[in-house]
């Protein structure tokens, strides 16, 4: 039986393997899942993206499937709901932070501002075709994610440094990070150029 040849991050993890295989770098164009995806990237902070992959379902149930109208509207009785659920982790730094990235979310919408052209602008549109020889290390900041940054926390969001924004632009697409020997990286390439 043949095996496809995939980046090495995932190791054998069955649940990360499906997560590289299906979903990470794969170029997200809507807003709501584009937010998601940042606020989950902002709750890794300190930890490995397994442990929040592990706990996402549990952290859409605990945030409404991150609906921004919702999670804006949260007070600190909601605070304190999300700090008694064992299924996401219970930083209120973090809980705080997504609650003001909602808001911030919603004010660039009234403003006309919509989150997926914003994220998109910083790399002219067109997701970054990187070719990472196998055990050539990804980036982990670039120019792009330090503008995006800074432009993020302009807005009002928090948990969103440099690296954690590449983290995020790698996962939602905005730049290919397989490594070329990956069966997934030609796959990628090709869904950037629809």
């Amino acid at each position: 039986m043949e095996t496809q040849t995939r980046c090495a991050w995932p190791g054998h993890d069955p649940l990360y393997c499906a997560y590289h295989d299906h979903e990470w770098g794969v170029p997200e164009w809507d807003s709501r899942a584009l937010w998601e995806k940042l606020i989950l990237d902002g709750f890794q902070a300190g930890l490995s993206w397994i442990t929040i992959l592990r706990k996402r379902e549990a952290f859409r149930a605990a945030f409404h499937d991150f609906d921004p109208e919702r999670v804006a509207r949260y007070d600190q009785a909601d605070i304190a709901r999300l700090l008694a659920d064992a299924g996401i982790v219970r930083s209120r730094a973090k809980i705080v932070s997504a609650i003001s990235s909602a808001q911030a979310y919603l004010a660039m919408e009234e403003k006309g501002e919509g989150f997926s052209p914003f994220i998109w602008s910083f790399v002219d549109g067109r997701p970054i075709q990187n070719t990472l020889a196998p055990g050539e290390p990804a980036p982990t900041q670039t120019e792009a994610s330090e503008d995006m940054s800074k432009a993020l926390k302009a807005r009002g969001f928090r948990f969103c440094g440099p690296v954690i924004v590449y983290a995020f632009m790698q996962a939602t697409g905005l730049v290919n990070d397989h490594g070329t020997h990956c069966f997934r990286w030609e796959e990628v390439r090709r869904m950037g150029q629809a």
